[in-house]
């Protein structure tokens, strides 16, 4: 098969353009303007294909012809299907451009795909926009024009690309109108802030000052016609193949059947977030359904309106136009669809299958608010800062501070493609980062690492010892285990050590440097369970108070912070963690970044310093209440021999109660 995209580098292009190349001989034509050369190598080099495969044609779909008559005289009778997704979506724009791209960018395509004769079939992606924001009742794909008002010049010139289509096509078509995409369900990839990520960094910052305890009130609103960029791809791509004639002529909604709620798909995405829970929805039935054009006729009698409506959009972080559709009135009826793919493996998924997916994606690679206070730029400003587990977790977040601060961050972790793409990420900031691989296992290979970034840089002011390994199992559990402890002690320990002692002459002979040990808040509360674990960061804590009075008169000094709970991907596979409260990476970071200003000793919670001051007056009271908590929180199943997943790891309503009592310690 022969197909031609336009849009082939845009978000859904690209994965229509990979989906269409997995189809035995297929050869994919992507139309791009010559100024967008760099994409289409950007592309080629994504999918790894040669050009023979894929096929740059230059034109622009808003111009008359799309392109060269000698490119269309040498493409007439050769494409099978031609795919037009290249449009503006932006809820910002003007009419103008809405009718220069959507409009007339579709009916020059229209005219192209006439012109190329054959057995040509045309695929129009169109949007559930055709319906408008103010459409009241049941929507399915087999209508398109009834009346709905479409004020809003997206809308409009979505509903009439689409009549281009329907009137003017002389060769058979099909009409795909997917719903508000989202990041693809099994990797979380998105490309720009939209739809329902408008609302992500007001749900971060609600997880990160509310208790997790504390109940929310929500928001009833409307459905929300959500579905990730895989099904909407795979959608199309079965539809478009469907061979029999009947399935030309009609519009196919690609979005989730029982779409989720506005409330509903927030506090989904707030559980993704593991903030605190919506017990109760407001109804929102009274909000006008034109919300938005509402507050425009006000505003626009109003001096300055259009400062004003940015201004609100500014504050409350979402353009009017998605606010107002969060009241939405419209049931969507995907009939065509379902009669269309009945017998294959396509299906969306729903939300919260996914929605974690979707936050870890951009909490991880699209969160660039990072903020920093400026004695923190002060402080590292040019100073070279190396990370040990920079790759994700505490580390990745700590990068991405210091490097917004100006340091020259060094980083290293184990897997060189995830370096490579917390590299990418910083890189986004507008900052310059180093990658280093290294298991910091292997004695010889922390050598090699730390010549390299001594070549590099020729010294490091600052080392952040933050890789670590985690085993929760109790000493009766591990009498079989003896390597847990070994190969704890082997990075927790002896690598921190060797790290230490690699980089401390270069300190020692310069005068000046700062090492800062994460340590654990199990330290001072000494928890069941973590033996091994505590061990070796207690070891690597000890180490450090030794030398301090060795390093103290070279300007040298030594942090340690011993962490409390965070949620982490070290922590991901004990699924206990679920019900007790934890950190944040991001105020996990904090307080790294709090260790670099005020270079202090030592950081503790309230409750860790406690702990320490309570085992050393009452011992056997501590390790009375310590052993409770040993049994009301159980043992994974791993642990207890159990296959993983085969049995809940819950703990009692005691232990929940304990756990928010006393949060912090990793139970």
């Amino acid at each position: 098969m022969k197909y031609l995209v336009t849009g082939g580098t845009g978000f859904i292009g690209r994965f229509l353009v990979e989906r269409l190349l997995k189809r035995r001989g297929s050869r994919v034509y992507v139309l791009m303007r010559k100024a967008s050369a760099d994409k289409y190598d950007a592309l080629r080099e994504r999918l790894g294909v040669s050009e023979e495969r894929l096929i740059p044609v230059w034109g622009d779909i808003t111009r008359q012809g799309v392109t060269d008559a000698a490119t269309r005289r040498s493409l007439a009778d050769e494409i099978d299907h031609v795919f037009h997704l290249a449009a503006v979506y932006d809820m910002g724009m003007s009419d103008a451009v809405a009718d220069r791209v959507n409009n007339e960018g579709t009916r020059n395509l229209v005219d192209f795909a006439n012109e190329l004769g054959g057995n040509v079939r045309l695929h129009h992606m169109s949007s559930v926009a055709v319906a408008g924001a103010e459409f009241d009742g049941v929507f399915s794909d087999e209508m398109f024009d009834e009346g709905q008002p479409l004020r809003h010049p997206y809308y409009r010139t979505k509903f009439q690309s689409e009549k281009i289509v329907r009137e003017h096509a002389r060769v058979p078509w099909r009409v795909y109108r997917p719903g508000m995409v989202v990041g693809h369900s099994e990797t979380g990839e998105m490309d720009k802030v939209d739809g329902p990520y408008y609302f992500f960094k007001a749900i971060q910052t609600i997880r990160d000052r509310v208790p997790k305890w504390m109940p929310l009130l929500g928001i009833g609103g409307g459905q929300m016609p959500i579905a990730p960029v895989d099904y909407v791809v795979d959608a199309t791509d079965r539809i478009a193949h469907l061979e029999a004639d009947k399935w030309d002529g009609r519009a196919y909604f690609l979005l989730q059947q029982k779409a989720p709620s506005a409330g509903g798909m927030l506090a989904t995405f707030m559980e993704a977030a593991h903030g605190p829970s919506f017990v109760r929805q407001l109804p929102t039935q009274d909000i006008p359904a034109g919300f938005e054009q509402t507050f425009r006729q006000i505003a626009g009698r109003m001096p300055m309106a259009r400062t004003l409506e940015k201004q609100l959009s500014s504050a409350l972080g979402v353009p009017l136009s998605i606010l107002g559709y969060v009241n939405n009135r419209t049931e969507f009826d995907d009939r065509n669809t379902r009669s269309a793919l009945r017998g294959s493996k396509v299906k969306c998924p729903p939300l919260a299958d996914y929605a974690e997916t979707l936050w870890r994606y951009w909490e991880l690679h699209m969160d660039y608010d990072v903020k920093v206070p400026k004695r923190l730029m002060t402080r590292v400003r040019g100073k070279v800062v190396l990370i040990t587990g920079a790759s994700s977790g505490i580390g990745f977040i700590t990068a991405k501070k210091l490097a917004k601060g100006g340091a020259k961050v060094c980083l290293v972790a184990r897997n060189p493609d995830k370096l490579a793409e917390t590299r990418e990420i910083i890189a986004k900031m507008g900052v310059e980062s180093w990658t280093y691989p290294c298991d910091l296992n292997k004695m010889e290979a922390i050598d090699a690492m730390v010549e390299k970034v001594l070549a590099d840089h020729h010294h490091v002011d600052i080392l952040i010892n933050n890789a670590g390994r985690s085993i929760r199992r109790s000493a009766f559990e591990s009498f079989e285990r003896f390597h847990d402890y070994e190969r704890t002690m082997q990075l927790n320990y002896f690598g921190a050590v060797r790290l230490i002692m690699a980089l401390l002459p270069g300190m020692g002979k310069r005068r000046t440097g700062q090492i800062i040990n994460i340590s654990s808040i199990g330290c001072l509360t000494n928890v069941p369970r973590f033996s091994a674990y505590v061990a070796s960061k207690s070891a690597l804590d000890a180490f450090s108070r030794c030398i301090s009075g060795e390093v103290a008169s070279r300007n040298i000094d030594i942090t340690t912070i011993y962490m409390p709970l965070v949620r982490t991907p070290m922590i991901a596979p004990t699924k206990l963690y679920d019900y007790v409260p934890t950190l944040t990476p991001e105020q996990a970071g904090d307080m790294v970044v709090s260790a670099v200003i005020e270079r202090p000793k030592r950081i503790a919670s309230p409750l860790g310093t406690t702990a320490q001051v309570s085992y050393a007056l009452w011992p056997k009271v501590n390790d009375y209440v310590l052993n409770k908590a040993f049994h009301m929180f159980p043992s994974s199943a791993v642990a207890r021999g159990k296959r993983p997943g085969t049995e809940e790891e819950k703990p009692t309503l005691r232990g929940m109660v304990m756990a928010a009592l006393l949060p912090g310690p990793y139970w």
